[in-house]
């Protein structure tokens, strides 16, 4: 397992690119106060071809990041084919030739002249960053162990779930920090129905004793993941399995032949133990994998046809 060894030399930063150390934010920012920010978490990884870095489903990011700034009534200052020449510009500045983590971030700054005191989103300036940090696989090989959480997924109708809103990770970090005093890993979360949401930062898949394999829908209170899509295209087009995309039941955890969860942070891993109960043979199973080895295989360019996925990172 690795994790970020260096700080970036340069972020983008108020429009410009600028040393990362000299970043300072006010006091007075908005979204440090009501969590009023958005942001993406995208991945670059080696490549064997004449670009040694691309980046994973680069588009899909930033038009993600595009339609969360306007849950929030941000305009971002960039278009999307702009936003594509910052970040690799980014890299190549940070000279990623290694796996690298990329974090933009479009959140509220201050009140413009007029806008009374208050929590709004109206008459608040914003402001827009991007940093990267070289970071490998993060989460253990063998796989993750998790536990149901008593804190409930907030519900759409209270925050867009569709929206990676900064604030709204307050309640991933309560759940996450329920599991770790209980050692284990992560938190599966459940929605106030009582079924299946997702884990803290990444989609959960079940995979039943027949083969089948199931996730949560996009109603039901999650982000709907790129990864998450990812998996599913790569079941169909590789495997000839349909994912069904319906309701959960929580009790069907304690029922899985397989649980594993995607993002992209976490990429594909699997769920070894729920509550301290093993899952399966309480290793990674077979379907689980299969789609990892194919996955990573997607994501460093050694299958030509998922090549639209990828955006080379050329030197200039």
């Amino acid at each position: 397992m690795t994790t970020a060894v260096a700080a970036p030399l340069y972020a983008f930063h108020n429009g410009e690119f600028v040393e990362a150390a000299a970043v300072r934010l006010p006091l007075s920012t908005q979204a440090l106060h009501y969590g009023t920010g958005v942001f993406e978490g995208i991945r670059a990884y080696a490549q064997e071809g004449p670009a040694k870095l691309a980046v994973f489903r680069l588009r899909e990011h930033l038009e993600r990041l595009e339609r969360s700034a306007g849950t929030l009534r941000i305009q971002l200052p960039l278009s999307t084919e702009e936003l594509t020449e910052v970040v690799l510009d980014l890299l190549r500045r940070n000279n990623s030739g290694g796996d690298t983590y990329i974090r933009p971030l479009a959140y509220k700054l201050a009140l413009e002249p007029g806008t009374p005191f208050g929590v709004r989103l109206s008459g608040v300036s914003a402001q827009f960053t991007v940093t990267t940090v070289r970071m490998g696989s993060y989460v253990p090989s063998e796989g993750l162990r998790c536990k149901v959480s008593t804190v409930r997924r907030v519900p759409s109708v209270s925050v867009p779930s569709g929206a990676k809103i900064t604030g709204t990770y307050a309640n991933n970090a309560l759940a996450v920090e329920e599991a770790h005093a209980e050692g284990c890993d992560d938190a599966l979360m459940l929605g106030l129905d009582g079924n299946l949401t997702e884990a803290s930062t990444s989609n959960v898949f079940v995979v039943g004793r027949d083969g089948s394999v199931a996730t949560p829908p996009v109603t039901a209170d999650i982000l709907p993941g790129i990864t998450r899509a990812t998996a599913i295209e790569l079941f169909e087009r590789e495997f000839g399995t349909a994912v069904e995309e319906r309701p959960v039941a929580a009790a069907e955890l304690a029922e899985a032949e397989e649980v594993f969860t995607t993002g992209t942070g976490v990429e594909i891993c699997p769920v070894t133990s729920i509550d301290h109960r093993k899952v399966g043979t309480g290793r990674a199973g077979a379907v689980t994998s299969k789609l990892r080895d194919v996955y990573d295989e997607v994501v460093r360019g050694r299958r030509p046809d998922y090549a639209s996925w990828l955006t080379p990172v050329h030197s200039i």
